[in-house]
């Protein structure tokens, strides 16, 4: 009896667990919704910030380039990498499957490839599991961006925060270069690791549609290019970390949502198979007490 008791209260145990999990199933994917829409409004307006600045870019030569462009250069007018800093973006929460854990591992493999060629690697962690994975083991300069209210969500002020925080740094030379690490959404079952860089900025391929004759005479620009690049770098700084932010808070509900599904799948198979353990045993037991039974008034 003992045994059907135990078996009982761990069918009670895993139906609660249940009831658990298929909650916060219904949470995230609620909060998926609005995350992804964030998300996917945030797309045009980054690509189009990064559109203008190569276009701006291409316009100028390195010796007239602000440093948020050029970098870092010696007399020789050569790039000095010699302090990279990564910002690490993860959540504060877990129960998300892999979402934490593929961030960092990456965080990890990027931080020792960057080691392996003798630069010094610095952390930001935006958000708390980040913060808990990378703090030891790692002689770098780790600051955690926390919230300061119980907001749901970070808006564009926190990134505004860290870009003024992290452009300091480079200014100041402390670092001399900075990317940032998170889970670029695909879909509520796919999410892909992505680095960016950030600092100095990397100017990546123009649109297709746009030639090289557009890029170099198609607009003039008041008070010109060097000057408008110093308003919108940092500018573009905090518009990027804020999209790798709504990018990986959508690829955090859509790795919740689907390991809270699976939670709650594997809860009844295990509550399927305790109730067929326990029927079992139950009609054991009652058998054996049948077979005494019969066995003693044959007795008598």
């Amino acid at each position: 009896m003992s045994n059907l008791k135990e078996l009982k209260n761990r069918i009670d145990s895993v139906k609660s667990t249940r009831k658990i999990t298929r909650a916060m199933q219904m949470v995230a994917a609620s909060k998926l919704r609005q995350a992804q829409e964030r998300a996917e409004r945030a797309r045009p307006y980054t690509e189009k910030m990064e559109r203008m600045l190569s276009t701006l870019a291409a316009a100028i030569c390195v010796d007239t380039a602000p440093k948020l462009l050029s970098g870092h250069r010696d007399e020789q007018q050569n790039l000095v990498d010699k302090t990279h800093l990564i910002i690490v973006a993860t959540a504060d929460k877990g129960l998300c499957g892999g979402f934490n854990s593929s961030i960092v591992k990456a965080t990890k493999h990027k931080i020792a490839a960057l080691q392996s060629q003798g630069k010094k690697v610095k952390l930001i962690t935006f958000g708390r599991k980040g913060l808990e994975q990378l703090r030891f083991g790692y002689e770098s300069l780790i600051c955690y961006k926390a919230k300061t209210d119980n907001r749901a969500s970070y808006d564009f002020d926190d990134a505004e925060k860290l870009a003024v925080h992290v452009i300091d740094l480079f200014q100041s030379e402390e670092i001399d270069s900075c990317s940032i690490v998170y889970n670029k959404f695909i879909n509520a079952l796919t999410q892909e690791v992505t680095f960016q860089q950030l600092i100095p900025l990397e100017i990546g391929n123009l649109d297709k549609e746009h030639s090289a004759s557009d890029v170099q005479s198609s607009y003039d620009y008041e008070p010109g290019e060097e000057a408008v690049l110093e308003e919108l770098l940092p500018r573009n700084v905090a518009v990027q970390i804020f999209h790798a932010i709504l990018e990986n808070s959508a690829s955090e509900q859509g790795s919740r949502m689907t390991a809270m599904d699976n939670a709650t799948r594997n809860a009844g198979e295990m509550i399927n198979d305790l109730t067929l353990q326990y029927n079992r045993s139950r009609q054991a037991a009652i058998t054996t007490e049948l077979i005494e039974i019969i066995a003693g008034a044959e007795s008598v």
